[in-house]
């Protein structure tokens, strides 16, 4: 009696090899999400420390301060006072009614969107060895610096996004020129601004954009290298 031992397949390590591979980078993050993580982050924590900063809303809308001003300088150092005593509560009342504005115009808001998300996946955290291919066509650095730019320029200033900003900026900037006009400033601790001046919002405005180039240096550096 014999018996028939069957064929012994040949086995491709090669095979194996490349789905072990494509299996590994498919579980392994981009390059940018450590960069573009860092700069959510910085914006996130900025923008929370900013707004602790703020003065209580009640002490904003205490009806009992409010008093016609005597003349326009009046009126004028009225403003001023409130602006350094307020100046949180004011850029916060600004970003709500853009932010208002711009939920009600739906087109604007994706559009805006869009072009963030484009500066930020296509520059500023796309890896400088994944060159940004577009229709078969590869563009470089400066190509792709340029068309973002123009892009840019298209949307805020030939489309009604720009009209939406620049209306809702224009609301927000004469609610609180009205409000610091009525406000009388008497009761105000404004000696306090000397040690609130380089803290809070403020600062977010004056110094985000170099605060954030310094968090996120490193991952940014990796990812563009």
């Amino acid at each position: 009696m014999s018996t028939t031992v069957p064929p012994v397949l040949p086995i491709s390590t090669t095979s194996v090899a490349a789905a072990g591979s494509i299996e590994s980078q498919a579980s392994q993050p981009p390059i940018a999400t450590p960069a573009f993580r860092a700069f959510i982050n910085h914006i996130t924590d900025t923008v929370r420390n900013g707004l602790s900063q703020r003065r209580p809303w009640a002490e904003l809308a205490d009806r009992s301060a409010f008093a016609k001003p005597e003349s326009f300088s009046d009126a004028t150092l009225r403003v001023r006072k409130n602006y350094s005593y307020f100046r949180v509560n004011y850029l916060a009342a600004v970003a709500l009614i853009v932010a208002v504005s711009l939920f009600t115009h739906p087109f604007s808001l994706v559009v805006l969107l869009g072009l963030l998300a484009a500066w930020l996946f296509l520059y500023l955290f796309r890896p400088s060895d994944q060159p940004l291919v577009i229709f078969g066509r590869t563009f470089s650095d400066t190509q792709t610096l340029m068309g973002l730019v123009g892009l840019s320029v298209f949307v805020v200033f030939l489309t009604s996004v720009g009209s939406v900003l620049i209306s809702a900026l224009m609301v927000g900037v004469a609610v609180v020129l009205v409000h610091g006009a009525i406000r009388v400033p008497e009761d105000l601790f404004l000696d306090e601004q000397d040690t609130s001046a380089s803290t809070g919002f403020l600062s977010f405005l004056n110094g985000a954009a170099s605060n954030v180039a310094a968090a996120t240096a490193p991952a940014m550096a990796a990812a563009r290298g």
